[in-house]
């Protein structure tokens, strides 16, 4: 995917404090890793993000407006934690169990939770390749990062938020996403200001893996619109 927008941008890929060769920060909250972000990129860029990584540009493009100028949100949604209001998410006991086997073995649960990703999609089994390979490539980041992170898809909401962001914003979403239902997307382009969303036929939770070439063309195309 990289490789196909790089035809046409200059494109940057940054891992999170606390991922790949990266140092942690501290405090490691989502305002602190959004603001190192902006200060290593462009001033004037398109801010793409995948699933936290989506609710990490939605931040940065609140936080720092004039840099930001698009966004491409995969496989986003505002609240991955079900609540009276929100049938669109996780329960949230599910979550706390996820968080407790993180605990006991990481490796064994993040690629438990990477089978859960790919289930529904019609290239499941390529997918699970894929992620598993990635996984296994990177050191994984230590106990607190882990548990840091699965904090925030716990409490984080940005539905109240949304309204603000006026950047032109492209939403991708598999139709067949069972981590963040295509009913997240549906609101994400309902409540954002600019909110376009298209589809990805027969994708799960990591379309730009199951359905590269449709995916790269349709951020290309918005991003050189």
């Amino acid at each position: 995917l990289i490789a196909r927008l790089g035809n046409d941008a200059h494109v940057l890929a940054p891992d999170l404090p606390g991922h790949g060769a990266v140092p942690e920060l501290a405090p490691y909250t989502i305002e602190h890793i959004v603001d190192q972000l902006a200060s290593a990129v462009p001033r004037h860029c398109v801010v793409a993000g995948w699933s936290l990584g989506g609710q990490l540009a939605l931040a940065w493009a609140r936080r720092h407006p004039q840099q930001v100028a698009k966004l491409i949100l995969i496989a986003t949604t505002p609240r991955f934690v079900s609540a009276t209001d929100w049938p669109h998410g996780m329960a949230a006991d599910v979550l706390d169990e996820f968080a407790a086997a993180l605990a006991r073995d990481a490796p064994t649960t993040l690629r438990r939770f990477l089978l859960l990703e790919t289930r529904g999609d019609t290239q499941s089994r390529a997918v699970a390749r894929r992620l598993d390979a990635a996984l296994a490539a990177r050191p994984l980041p230590d106990a607190a990062v882990l548990a840091q992170t699965l904090r925030w898809l716990q409490v984080t909401d940005l539905r109240d938020e949304l309204h603000t962001v006026g950047q032109p914003t492209l939403i991708l979403h598999g139709d067949r996403d069972r981590i963040t239902p295509r009913a997240a997307g549906d609101y994400l382009a309902a409540h954002l200001r600019c909110g376009h969303l298209k589809r990805i036929a027969g994708a799960a939770h990591a379309p730009f893996i199951s359905n590269p070439q449709a995916v790269g063309q349709l951020m290309a195309d918005f991003c050189n619109d």
